[in-house]
């Protein structure tokens, strides 16, 4: 297939298209912010216009947040993440579903989280935004497979892979005004520290995520991740909370 990579940082951007073509691959780079849903639409017209039809979108732009009490965050902490990991994901769908449903094939793959499963503390943003991811694409696959569409849904939710998501304050956008600080509360800087052990030193590599999306692609399944255990876990944790949460009506 050929590649069409986003990004909203053009120095890794080029860095990893430049990577691809040396080994064969025919990419195209665009660098674009998923949280403007004009450069999105500008995004597929310059796909359309280079490769002629899109095939496989992966909506994969996240942010983790600045972590924090839920109700200490700031507005602007929710604004980034919201806007970047739901938004991005909303736009993605708007813009390219109804192409491929009018070309009759294609494939949506939606970057959730481990955190669509279970929510951890300190992380109220980031574990919202991928709880939306995981319900959107499940309506999404739903309302496909109604219309008849060829159109499959893919939802990824892994547990930590080694990338560069814990510093993706680097990219803190100037709109929202000046980046919060990080706060230093124990719960805090807790959570941080394990997600940051996770993430640059755990033995998840990227690669393995792409193989088991290639392979759900394949088989259209509609969830992947790297810690099917967790999950499971996450699922029956939720399971045990719903136990007794019923309502018993009762005769007068």
């Amino acid at each position: 297939m050929q590649v069409v990579l986003v990004d909203v940082e053009t120095g890794p951007l080029e860095k990893t298209a430049g990577a691809l073509a040396n080994v064969g691959a025919e990419v195209l780079a665009v660098p674009t912010d998923v949280t403007d849903a004009d450069a999105v639409e500008a995004l597929a017209a310059t796909t359309r216009a280079h490769f002629g039809a899109d095939h496989v979108v992966c909506n994969n732009a996240g942010v983790i947040g600045h972590f924090g009490r839920t109700w200490q965050t700031p507005l602007a902490d929710w604004r980034w993440v919201i806007g970047v990991n739901v938004f991005g994901v909303i736009h993605g769908i708007r813009t390219f579903v109804p192409g491929m449903v009018a070309q009759g094939e294609g494939h949506v793959v939606n970057t959730s989280s481990a955190a669509g499963w279970r929510a951890p503390p300190a992380m109220g943003p980031y574990a919202a935004s991928k709880h939306a991811v995981l319900a959107i694409s499940e309506a999404l696959r739903a309302e496909l497979a109604a219309s008849g569409a060829q159109v499959g849904v893919t939802a990824v939710c892994p547990g930590m892979v080694k990338s560069q998501i814990m510093f993706s304050d680097r990219n803190w956008p100037g709109g929202l005004g000046s980046e919060p600080p990080l706060p230093r509360d124990p719960l805090s800087l807790g959570v941080r520290q394990v997600l940051t052990m996770g993430t640059t030193e755990g033995d998840v590599e990227p690669g393995a995520v792409a193989e088991a999306v290639v392979q759900a692609i394949l088989a259209n399944r509609f969830v992947v991740t790297t810690h099917l255990d967790q999950l499971v876990g996450m699922a029956s944790d939720r399971l045990v909370l719903a136990e007794g949460a019923g309502i018993e009506a009762t005769g007068g």
